[in-house]
């Protein structure tokens, strides 16, 4: 019997991973396109990569929607998210909704916190497999995948009982699930998959948060300034140490377990970022520039709401949370007045 795969969200990241999981053998990759559906669904993916080299991946089945996957009839083994996590545009997680049976496994690979909250709240009997990823790909055109560098990706099942209490009996399965997804990426050729625990796997999710929260809004708020620049700037630079200083000494006391020693320190990651000579934006300088609507909840929001419930504030966090909501709903306002 093949495992088989449906990826949610073929975009840039979804459909790269697609195309790795898809060289295995025994995997039947499918996947939900938006956008881009006719241009996949007459020719597949175009993948091009300096580590993978140049090829055409053809997905088993390619849908235009929901409705259309449900409809196969096929029993997923994982069903894979890679769409960008807008709890305060829409629920996701409605999209599973007749998807997910009980051999089912959810891996999320999604920028933020929280993200888990609403499939384990929909989906209380599956697996949940929290992935995080570093990986530069692009979808210039429909269909057309440019993988640049980076394909390291880490995943850990979602058991947030064991933030603040003991194991449960399901624990064992949903550990299964996820070590069974890393083998299948690591015979697809990504050599930098990696099983996590639970802990671990959050401690990275509090670890990537700490560069997105602080780069990503302090662009939007410095009329989109690339990440070389804001760390090339010493009052900025400054400013971003601060902010990712405070995460990061704030997660351990959520989680209960220390930063692992290899994860890099705020200085670390302010020098790597000044040698990234590319001109490149985060992802909500990008969003607010097409007029999009921003990770501000995943990236911000609840990062500050979590943190709050254990008794600890993250001040200089809350104050880029308030400024760039309040100009994403200003913009929206003005953009809404325009039309009338």
């Amino acid at each position: 019997m093949p495992v088989n795969i449906l990826i949610v969200g073929a975009g840039a990241i979804g459909a790269f991973y697609a195309s790795r999981l898809a060289v295995g053998s025994g995997t039947s990759v499918s996947v939900i396109c938006r956008s881009n559906y006719k241009a996949v669904k007459a020719n597949g993916f175009h993948v091009t990569s300096p580590q993978y080299g140049d090829y055409t991946f053809t997905p088993a089945n390619t849908f235009a929607n929901p409705d259309e996957a449900r409809k196969s009839g096929i029993k997923w083994d994982y069903i894979v998210v890679s769409t960008k996590a807008l709890p305060d545009v829409s629920d996701d997680s409605a999209i599973l909704e007749g998807l997910v049976s009980d051999q089912t496994a959810i891996v999320l690979i999604q920028n933020g916190l929280g993200v888990e909250e609403p499939y384990t709240k929909r989906f209380p009997h599956a697996g949940i497999c929290s992935a995080v990823t570093i990986a530069s790909c692009a979808q210039p055109e429909h269909g057309q995948i440019k993988h640049n560098r980076w394909t390291r990706i880490n995943s850990g099942p979602y058991l947030p009982h064991l933030d603040t209490g003991s194991a449960k009996n399901t624990d064992a399965r949903a550990t299964e699930q996820n070590y069974a997804f890393i083998a299948l990426l690591k015979e697809g050729g990504v050599k930098d998959a990696e099983a996590y625990t639970h802990a671990k796997l959050q401690l990275v999710r509090w670890h990537k948060i700490a560069i997105n929260a602080s780069m990503n809004p302090s662009s939007v708020l410095t009329l989109c300034s690339t990440n070389s620049s804001m760390a090339s700037d010493p009052e900025l630079q400054r400013h971003l140490k601060g902010v990712m200083t405070e995460i990061l000494e704030t997660a351990p006391k959520i989680l209960g377990q220390p930063m692992p020693k290899e994860f890099a320190s705020p200085d670390q990651i302010i020098r790597s970022t000044q040698k990234n000579t590319s001109g490149s934006k985060p992802s909500m300088a990008i969003d607010w520039e097409g007029g999009k609507k921003m990770e501000i909840e995943v990236i911000l929001g609840n990062p500050i709401r979590i943190a709050r419930e254990r008794g600890f504030e993250m001040p200089r966090l809350q104050t880029l949370y308030a400024l760039v909501r309040m100009a994403q709903e200003v913009r929206d306002q003005r953009k809404e007045g325009s039309k009338l």
